[in-house]
């Protein structure tokens, strides 16, 4: 962890935690942060050096950063990821990186804040596996500088409430949105390049991307902070199935036996693919997951809530042939009919959005992402695309031809 903190130390700088992040308006900000975790500089430092101890963890080898490598955009960029005892869980880790902005927190939105994010992982069996807060706390309590910092911070002995403030105070910190998009964005028009800027029209326009990605002062990280089935999750899954057992998993609980179950499922179960379902039992909601941020997009492959697709020409193929079809798909995904050009544009524009002192990281992922692109592209269905054919006479042949095999048989 020495070299993540190193590394944050260098891309930080000197911070002032109790100023709103630069350029950002301070009323705004000011309804970010908790009337009980005011910015302090105490509790940022207790929780940073909570972000990367790994004696939260049961077996002490996993900490918040193994999920929210510093180094890899503060994720850890796998398709899932991986807890205590090498334990997969279901889903991909989101970066921490501005998750200050978002209503909501987790890709199902399951809690409000991140102090009330920051606990779960912790007591879940596959991340971090503590049996609960009390038996986390008794790896750091007795350590006597902790003592001094839960103290220096909100004045009084450690406990496990303070922990998740003081973790959500660190995470507040990672405002990223200084990049060539943001000074775009300002009026410099040379800040990206004429395919990135003809990208940004497809991106508001034909691309649609601004539906549920908008971008605006206040909300300056492109979430519409809804819930959308694209597809992703209806791969392979029976949704009215798994929703029958998420239902009897569910029943009667509710508060926090609720939130600790859907953890569970969300974590450990095929159920997981219901995504907001989960939260609410509705079924509109079914393979619905939280819309997620376009800042410093580049560098948080792999994508989607299960890591599936490796490169942003693969989200802009799955975007342009609609999606996948199934019953619960958000009413405002159909084929965009971009052409190659335009795709290229478009994952242009998004490789602006991340922020500067993270542009090596970047360009090394951009190269990388490009190379695979070159030779592979899972998603892409031209004909799907232009609406050479639709999504409805795609299933008809594949039921056609499942009859008339099963005839022959």
């Amino acid at each position: 962890m020495a070299e993540q903190r190193a590394e944050l130390a260098k891309l930080q700088g000197q911070l002032d935690v109790t100023a709103p992040p630069p350029g950002y308006d301070p009323v705004i900000w000011a309804t970010l942060v908790p009337a009980d975790n005011a910015m302090t500089p105490e509790r940022v430092e207790l929780g940073r050096k909570l972000y990367f101890d790994s004696r939260l963890s049961r077996d002490g080898t996993v900490a918040c950063a193994t999920c929210h490598d510093v180094s890899r955009g503060f994720t850890d960029q796998r398709n899932v990821s991986e807890g205590i005892e090498d334990k997969l869980g279901r889903r991909n880790a989101p970066t921490t990186l501005n998750a200050v902005f978002f209503q909501t927190q987790f890709l199902d939105g399951r809690v409000p804040s991140l102090e009330e994010q920051a606990k779960l992982p912790i007591t879940n069996p596959i991340e971090m596996g503590q049996p609960d807060g009390a038996a986390a706390m008794k790896n750091v309590a007795d350590d006597p500088e902790y003592e001094d910092l839960f103290q220096k911070a909100y004045g009084r002995a450690p406990n496990f409430d303070d922990l998740a403030r003081a973790i959500a105070a660190f995470e507040r910190t990672l405002v990223f949105l200084d990049s060539p998009f943001q000074k775009f964005l300002a009026g410099d028009k040379g800040a990206i390049s004429e395919n990135a800027q003809l990208g940004w029209a497809l991106y508001n326009g034909k691309a649609r991307c601004v539906s549920c990605h908008p971008i605006n002062g206040a909300n300056p990280i492109g979430s519409d902070n809804r819930f959308h089935n694209i597809g992703v999750a209806a791969r392979h899954q029976d949704f009215e199935k798994l929703a029958a057992q998420a239902q009897v998993a569910l029943r009667g609980k509710t508060g926090g036996a609720a939130l600790e179950a859907i953890d569970k499922l969300a974590l450990e179960t095929d159920l997981s693919e219901l995504g907001r379902f989960l939260v609410t039992q509705n079924r509109s909601d079914m393979g619905a997951f939280k819309t997620l941020q376009v800042r410093n997009i580049g560098i948080t492959a792999p994508y989607m809530h299960d890591g599936s697709m490796q490169t942003l020409w693969d989200v802009i193929d799955h975007y342009n042939k609609g999606g996948e079809a199934n019953l619960f798909l958000d009413g405002g995904i159909e084929p965009l009919a971009l052409s190659e050009p335009e795709i290229d544009q478009l994952v242009e524009l998004l490789f602006t959005m991340t922020d500067s002192r993270l542009g090596a990281q970047n360009n090394a992922e951009m190269t990388r992402q490009k190379a695979i692109a070159a030779t592979k592209r899972p998603f892409r269905d031209t004909d799907l695309a232009m609406r050479k054919v639709l999504p409805f006479e795609t299933r008809l042949k594949q039921d056609q031809a499942a009859a008339a095999g099963a005839k022959e048989n």
